[in-house]
Order: structure tokens, then C-alpha cells, then sequence
């Protein structure tokens, strides 16, 4: 009963999961078509966004700061230096620590890929009202709090 009850009742109305997850992926492939017509993708977008353009960011810092894997960080950092938009320099204040600075270049692609996303926001703020944008931000703030709280599921 529990699996053909379930597939009923996801037939009949799509979950918030789904809705989150499908949108998601929208603007991810959105984002990654946008970045492509400069040859970049929408990971290094949103590095570049993530970089201090004047004091450089620590590298350990641009990870939490992302949302990202240490390990999908490090390539995506790595194809970056590789391209010209980045340079790796030790950090003054920590020896063993290093600054990730945007070139010339990485700044220019900065701005680009700022302007995708305050596109994409404009866009949606001008199809929205206000009040929906609002309760849209309130629902996905209580989302937050449920899942960091550990409202949802214990892990025992």
C-alpha cells in the first residue's frame, strides 16, 4: 500500500522537493547556457562572484561560502588558474594559508557573470509581485531552518 499510495499522491500533486529540484536545475542549465557564450561555466560564475575583487578571498573560505565540495572547489579553481582568471598568492596573514585573486580578466568575467545573475533576478522580479517574491523568501527560509535545525529528520 505504502509505494502505490505514495505514486498516487505524486501523481496528483507534484512535492516541494520536486519543485525545488526541477527548478534548480532550470536555471543551473539557464546559467550554464549563459556562461558558455563567454566559454565558462556556471561553478566558475559563481567563483568569481565569491572573490573579493580587491583583497582576494581565502581559499578555505570560498568553499562554505559557495556551498561546494572541497574536491569540485579544487578543479574548478584549478580550470580557472588555467584559463587566466585567477593567481594563487600566499596569504600575509596565515603562512600556510593562500589569497585567491581575480586577473584582469577574472574581474571582467566577474562582472559578466554578475550581470547573469541580477538579469535573472530582474527577470523574475518583473513577473512576480512583490508580496509572491516575499512569501517565496519566507518558505524557503522555513525550509532552512527546518532542515539546519534538524526539524525534519533526528540524526540518531
Amino acid at each position: 500500500m505504502g509505494f502505490h499510495f505514495f505514486q498516487i499522491l505524486l501523481m496528483k500533486e507534484k512535492t516541494i522537493d520536486y519543485i525545488l529540484r526541477s527548478t534548480w536545475m532550470n536555471v543551473t542549465k539557464m546559467y550554464n547556457e549563459e556562461a558558455g557564450k563567454k566559454g565558462s561555466t556556471m561553478a566558475t560564475g559563481f567563483a568569481l562572484i565569491s572573490i573579493d575583487p580587491e583583497e582576494g578571498t581565502p581559499s578555505t573560505a570560498l568553499g562554505p561560502k559557495m556551498g561546494m565540495e572541497a574536491t569540485s572547489l579544487s578543479r574548478t579553481l584549478k580550470t580557472m588558474e588555467e584559463k587566466g582568471l585567477i593567481e594563487r598568492r600566499p596569504n600575509p596573514e596565515d603562512g600556510r594559508g593562500v589569497l585567491i585573486h581575480l586577473t584582469e580578466f577574472g574581474k571582467e568575467m566577474r562582472e559578466f557573470s554578475k550581470q547573469v545573475v541580477l538579469g535573472f533576478d530582474e527577470a523574475v522580479q518583473k513577473n512576480v509581485s512583490a508580496e509572491e517574491l516575499q512569501t517565496f523568501r519566507k518558505v524557503a527560509n522555513t525550509i532552512n531552518e527546518l532542515i539546519n535545525s534538524k526539524k525534519i529528520y533526528n540524526s540518531e
